[in-house]
């Protein structure tokens, strides 16, 4: 839905941009009438074309696109950020300590995990004994 809403705000906005480029500035027939219709020419007839009316129309579908995306973005569920979802994963995994390793002899440099286990009574020599 988030990336629904993005999408159509873009072409809203893109929209209202060609629109608004289209259309004649209200102050383009000043430099013709310089003299005496002055005051006409902000006229108050208020004429409005398709283009402002369709220019009105997006920018309230604009606005209304935004309350909407500001609205979903604040009553979101989860990590804010992205670095807060990463934080967050990093919390889940979980480490396990990694077994001891034994190295065979000197010319062999691979090492092979060694499963750690408590050694048994009959493996533990016994203790040697001091002669003098």
């Amino acid at each position: 839905m988030d990336i629904i809403l993005l999408v159509v705000h873009v072409v809203l906005a893109l929209g209202i941009i060609s629109l608004v480029l289209l259309q004649k500035g209200a102050g383009a027939n000043a430099g013709a009438v310089l003299g005496g219709g002055a005051g006409s020419v902000f006229g108050s007839s208020g004429s409005s074309n398709f283009l402002s009316k369709t220019t009105a129309i997006l920018a309230t579908a604009f606005f209304v696109n935004s309350l909407v995306l500001a609205y979903m973005a604040s009553h979101r569920v989860g990590p804010a950020t992205v670095i807060d979802q990463i934080e967050q994963t990093q919390q889940l995994e979980v480490i396990a300590p990694e077994p001891a390793l034994q190295e065979f002899g000197p010319g062999i440099d691979e090492t092979v995990p060694i499963p750690f286990s408590e050694p048994a009574e009959s493996d533990v020599p016994p203790p040697a004994s001091k002669t003098e």
